[in-house]
């Protein structure tokens, strides 16, 4: 069994927490890792662009000239493709990019990135915040004496509202629900922190 220890407010050592192999001790699936983040990302993407066709844009009912005796090729509307102002082919229009991955494929991913990071000395484990009130400054405080700096995501219990905006307003630092955990944000980062009860949750849903 892995241990890693738990840091206090102050950056000092509070205690020690055992991770569960099957989570923090596996292998890493980097080809897995890759597909989820893709899902993740595709999923994000707005598919809002959109291109008229020649039978969407406006004008164009009458036909410019006649068809024969002009001398000039035939046409029938001031709206097709090859004229300004006329429709696109095969132009963007709105959809989706997402594209499906199995959820025992997105919990493998999660382990991996988990892993991976537990090896590259990129996890961190504090006990859990205790803000009286929200306020950055107490939360700057605890980053400096972690000694953390750079881009850190910091993944908090549900509930804990006053740590959360306490941090959400610092640049680089990204504080998440546990709830909302995934591979994207776990590996986005120089410094995963996981307060106490939110290792204890990850674990729960992941071994």
């Amino acid at each position: 069994m892995t241990t890693i220890d738990i840091k206090n407010a102050s950056g000092k050592k509070a205690g020690t927490a055992e991770l569960a192999p099957s989570v923090f001790g596996i292998e890493p699936n980097m080809h897995v890792m890759h597909q989820v983040v893709r899902s993740q990302r595709a999923a994000w993407r707005q598919g809002t662009s959109n291109t008229l066709t020649r039978g969407q844009v406006r004008g164009g009912g009458k036909k410019p000239w006649r068809q024969k005796g002009t001398g000039r090729a035939r046409q029938g509307t001031i709206r097709a493709p090859q004229w300004a102002g006329g429709g696109t082919v095969f132009g963007p229009h709105p959809r989706s990019y997402a594209f499906h991955v199995n959820k025992k494929e997105v919990k493998l991913a999660m382990r991996s990135a988990l892993s991976a990071k537990l090896a590259d000395g990129e996890l961190y484990v504090v006990e859990n915040f205790s803000f009286e009130k929200p306020r950055t400054k107490d939360a700057v405080a605890v980053l400096k004496a972690l000694e953390l700096e750079g881009r850190t995501t910091i993944v908090i219990p549900d509930d804990d509202v006053n740590a959360y905006l306490s941090f959400r307003n610092i640049p680089k630092v990204n504080v998440i629900p546990v709830s909302e955990s995934n591979t994207y944000e776990f590996i986005d980062n120089k410094a995963l922190v996981f307060t106490a009860d939110a290792l204890k949750r990850i674990e729960e849903v992941l071994a």
